[in-house]
């Protein structure tokens, strides 16, 4: 009897251990670290696509260029960005009438303010002029839906009229580097670089689920 004992433990042993390494084993290969992150698909074709980042990268330039006050800078980005504008390859919009329509009004007045800050001869006008443009490109973006990277709406509460009206740009980042008050004001000097904040952020970017496994 004993030994007929002994048999069965051994053999329950074996069963117990058989299903140990399966079960782990299985749960080991399933494990193969984190799961894919599912791919950002955009609405828009690529050339749009391609000529509104060379828009955003041109402004982020001029944006950059009002930080140092540097009025010959401002004047050379504001020449890019008025090329970027007239390439912004809008006609792919046209598949909706409504969208394309709107975005057009919103581009136009973008121009506008470009050669505004081109044709300004003081540096505190051509500010006006970005916030305006500022305004308007940040509309546009809304308008189409770009959705191809994260855009900050970012605010200097004291950007005009002796710090009582604020101002606005928009950024790839959320740090702030002030292009109202920037690095040589002259009361401030560079110390109200980071003054101000994200107001808003422009995210229409989309998630393709469909390829995760």
């Amino acid at each position: 009897m004993k030994r007929i004992l002994a048999i069965l433990g051994i053999l329950l042993l074996l069963f117990v251990g058989y299903i140990w390494f399966f079960y782990f084993r299985g749960r080991k290969t399933r494990d193969n670290g984190p799961k894919p992150k599912p791919i950002a698909v955009s609405k828009h074709t690529p050339a749009f696509n391609s000529s509104a980042d060379a828009l955003l990268t041109a402004y982020y330039d001029l944006a950059e260029s009002f930080v140092n006050w540097d009025t010959d800078l401002v004047n050379k980005q504001a020449a890019v960005l008025k090329t970027a504008l007239d390439s912004l390859k809008v006609a792919d919009l046209q598949k909706d009438t409504i969208i394309y329509e709107t975005s057009l009004l919103f581009l136009e007045n973008a121009k506008t303010e470009t050669n505004n800050i081109l044709q300004q001869p003081g540096l505190d006008k051509k500010k006006a002029a970005l916030n305006n443009l500022t305004d308007n490109l940040r509309t546009l973006l809304i308008t189409v839906k770009y959705d191809q990277a994260k855009v900050y709406y970012q605010e200097c509460p004291m950007a005009f009229d002796n710090g009582q009206t604020p101002g606005y740009w928009l950024s790839p980042a959320k740090e702030v580097r002030n292009p109202y008050m920037g690095t040589k004001h002259p009361e401030y000097k560079d110390k109200m670089l980071e003054c101000g904040g994200p107001k808003d952020t422009i995210n229409f970017i989309q998630a393709d689920t469909t390829q995760q496994k």
